[in-house]
Parts: structure tokens; sequence; C-alpha cells
């Protein structure tokens, strides 16, 4: 999509005196990015080169550059109000409109839900809980929300395949963001509880597993459930004596319980990864000058796991650092034999520095899809890492 510079008395005065600061500082970059994408059109066609220039391209280039890709956000979306377009994608000017819709996995009082709380610090946020992982997605499909916070991984227990899974399959579906939040395993119980009563502790397997040395020094009876914030809110409805869930600090304030120790788990670095969701690109809320980009890529190769190192090649000869690899069953194309031995078939999951705006990882990614059954960009985005 080409942007449209209309005349900025035009513009910005439709749009009232709060917008004037912006087009007088917006009115020096367009002419830097005009005269650089003058410069870059003239350059391309003396190479001659058979791919065709896009000015948006370029002036995203040009933004990454000075850091200023907010800056092309707002002039885009300016544009396209003063010229009455409706919004590209959902979600668009929504932080200049009404709160941000954001749906996290799992109930009130979960990790995921700090996660969803902290993901937007400057913006107005309504959060909702989904207990279903698949809702999420859905909510993002039928625009009943405009973000969605998932969790992908832990430092400790590895990823959450079943949200790698979910993304490949909602393909309207796109990663915006992420955050990686350090764990605070939180001993709770009902307000006035001295550790010394405790006779039991109720939390999910994976908390249970990073409390089990502390757990081992207080001596207590241990109960596996699904949900922790559920637990607390059992906890708190029936006043259970002696009784405490490992849980999050958003359970405790929730449901009205008293932390009795803050990170209970074992002296170990322990993080949470979170994605944040949308539908296409979203970057009007996510991008953030200055922050190292990072683009997710999924494919699968004819020849499977043997033919791995030609994808690796293909980063590695452009520049291009790879920094997860991952991989996942290839529901469509489970099984492939070559000769009378079959293999199974994988979905290759990788994150990549740089933005896929980015020439090197363009040229990657273009040279990926020349080995590769199938490439799809997952999302490209700003890491918090």
């Amino acid at each position: 999509m080409a942007l449209r510079i209309p005349s900025p008395t035009g513009v910005f005065g439709r749009l009232g005196a709060p917008t004037l600061n912006f087009g007088r500082r917006a009115s020096s970059f367009i002419s830097v990015v005009a005269a650089a994408s003058k410069q870059q059109q003239q350059q391309q066609k003396k190479k001659n080169k058979k791919e065709m220039w896009s000015p948006l391209q370029t002036i995203e280039e040009i933004a990454s550059q000075f850091g200023l890709e907010i800056a092309i956000s707002d002039l885009e979306r300016l544009f396209r109000e003063a010229g009455g377009d409706p919004p590209a994608h959902p979600g668009e000017s929504l932080h200049r409109r009404r709160p941000v819709r954001v749906v996290y996995q799992g109930g009130r009082g979960s990790y995921c839900q700090e996660a969803a709380e902290r993901a937007f610090p400057a913006l107005s946020c309504d959060s909702f809980p989904c207990t279903n992982m698949e809702d999420a997605f859905s909510a993002l499909e039928d625009q009943s929300a405009d973000r969605a916070i998932v969790p992908a991984e832990n430092s400790i227990d590895g990823p959450i395949d079943r949200n790698i899974d979910l993304l490949l399959r909602h393909q309207d579906v796109s990663i915006v963001g992420e955050l990686v939040l350090p764990v605070d395993h939180c001993l709770i119980s009902l307000r006035g509880t001295p550790v010394s009563s405790l006779r039991r502790v109720v939390s999910h397997p994976q908390a249970l597993s990073h409390c089990r040395g502390r757990l081992e020094e207080l001596d207590l009876e241990v109960d596996e459930v699904d949900s922790a914030a559920d637990a607390a809110r059992f906890l708190a409805e029936s006043r259970a004596a002696g009784t405490a869930v490992i849980g999050s600090k958003a359970a405790a304030k929730e449901f009205g319980l008293e932390v009795l120790e803050h990170n209970f788990q074992d002296p170990a670095v322990n993080f949470n990864r979170y994605l944040q969701l949308g539908l296409g690109s979203g970057s009007d809320l996510e991008t953030r000058s200055g922050r190292t980009r990072k683009t997710t890529v999924a494919f699968s190769l004819e020849g499977g796991v043997a033919d791995l190192f030609r994808a690796m090649w293909v980063f590695e000869t452009r520049g291009v650092r790879v920094t997860r690899v991952d991989h996942r069953p290839n529901r469509s194309n489970p099984v492939r034999l070559a000769g009378r031995v079959a293999y199974f078939n994988y979905v290759f999951v990788m994150d990549l520095e740089g933005s896929r705006s980015d020439p090197k990882v363009r040229s990657a990614l273009t040279g990926l899809e020349e080995i590769a059954a199938f490439v799809r960009v997952l999302g490209s985005y700003s890491s918090n890492l």
C-alpha cells in the first residue's frame, strides 16, 4: 500500500489542534523520506532488478534507521482517518478511541493475566480470560478482541507446543509482540495465616516442580490441580484452614488472599515468554523505536530434518542470525516415504534477528522459499529480550 500524502493544511486542519504538533514534527521527516525514496528508486532502476520497488518498504527501512517507526504508523492512521478510509486492520487507533480489548489464556489470577496487564503499560486496557486455549485465537478472528496474550515457553520446562500448533492453524493470526517476565511463584493463603500452621499446598504440577526444594523443607502435603488460579479462588471461597496455594501475585490480589512468601521456587533463573497476537501485522500498538526486531518463520522441507542444514545455510550466507529453532508435527502431511523407510514430517519454526523489511531478512526469506515446501512468516515484531 502506497503512503498517500494529502496537503498538510487539509489533513491536520480537519483533525484539529492536538495533531498540529505532530504535523510539524512529521513534515521534516516526510521530506527526508521523499528524498531518500527518490534516490533509492533511481538506484533500483539502475541496477535493473526484476523485483518490484515498493515505496512502503523504503519508508519502513528509513524509519527504522531513524528510530521513527511510530511516526510512520501514526502518519498512516491520520491520513486514512482524514480521508474517511476504514482502518487497515482491527485494533488500529484503538488507543485513541477506547481501551484495547485483550484476551489471555487461563482464568483470573493466572500468570497470563499478569502478562496481559503488563503488555500495555501506557494504554488503557480491558482484559478478559479464556479458559479454552483456542478461544483466544477465535476471539481475534471474530474481532471480539484486539490482542491476545498466550504463553510461549518457560525457561525451565520448554515451549508450550499447543500454542505453536494453534498459531500454525489460525493463519490470519500473527505474532505482533513478545513479553518475557521473571516467574515469581508466591505462597498464598488466607490473611493472617502463619507459614508454620500450613499442612497442605495445592498448585499446578509445573509450579510444584519448580518449588520442590522449599516444599521438602516445610514437609507439606502436596496436591496437584489443573489451575493454580482456580485453586486460589476455591481457597478464598472455602476458607480452608492450613491450606496454601502456589500461584501468582495477581491471584492473591484477585481473591483477597495474602502472599506469605515471594519467590517460593528453588533458587534458579526462571522466566516465562509470552506472545502478543493480533490480526495482520498489528504494528500500530507494538512498535517501539530502539528495540531489536525479530521475525518468526515456519517452513517445511521436502527432505525433512536431513535438509535442515540447507535452511541454516540460507540464513548464514546472508548474515541473518537464527536465535531459536523448534519443530512441530506436520499435521497436513505427517509421514513421508524414502524408499521403503517411513519418516515423520515436521514444520520447523525459527526466530530470526531483524525485521522482515530488512534487506538481509527479505533476501533470506526469498532464498528459503526456493528450497522449502512451504514458508509462512508468523510475525515480525519488537523483542524485549
